[in-house]
């Protein structure tokens, strides 16, 4: 027995839900991303304004202006991720249109038409699923300078 697209509502479930989950997924590593990179963004403006209010030379001020190239480092970190989860957010809508398109092309017979949307759906989906990836990489290097931050904090307050 051969289980056809439309008897098997598994299979068009799979279809239609598959984009929207990973758009979702980027849509919430964006705006994770966005968070973080204004939390970095406050840090740095109060390391900053900590440092007009200090003596140079002083050990808190050499402590406080060693921050800055990490928070440096991890802003641009997450700036790349950011643009990377927007990149695979438009990829996998980029995918879904124009499935929709080669989907309509079939249904008025230009078979050529879909065969070529297939195959630019296929890419945009596989370079969404790249961009996504590539932007959680720069995410985990980001909290790795993070935890670092912290533990060198945590040092400077125990002693």
């Amino acid at each position: 027995m051969q289980i056809t697209l439309a008897a098997d509502p598994f299979s068009i479930l799979t279809i239609v839900v598959a984009p929207a989950v990973l758009t979702n997924a980027s849509s919430v590593l964006a705006l994770g991303t966005n968070n973080r990179l204004a939390r970095v963004a406050d840090r740095t403006h109060a390391v900053t304004a900590q440092l007009a209010k200090l003596e140079p030379g002083s050990k808190t001020y050499e402590v406080s202006q060693a921050q800055l190239p990490d928070l440096q480092t991890r802003a641009q970190l997450l700036l790349r991720a950011l643009r990377c989860f927007y990149l695979a957010l438009g990829l996998f809508a980029s995918s879904a249109l124009i499935s929709i398109a080669g989907s309509i092309a079939v249904y008025y017979g230009g078979r050529p038409a879909f065969q070529i949307a297939a195959a630019i759906g296929v890419v945009c989906g596989a370079s969404a699923v790249i961009a996504l990836v590539c932007g959680s990489v720069q995410m985990i290097r980001e909290t790795q300078l993070a935890v670092k931050g912290l533990a060198y904090d945590a040092k400077f307050h125990i002693g």
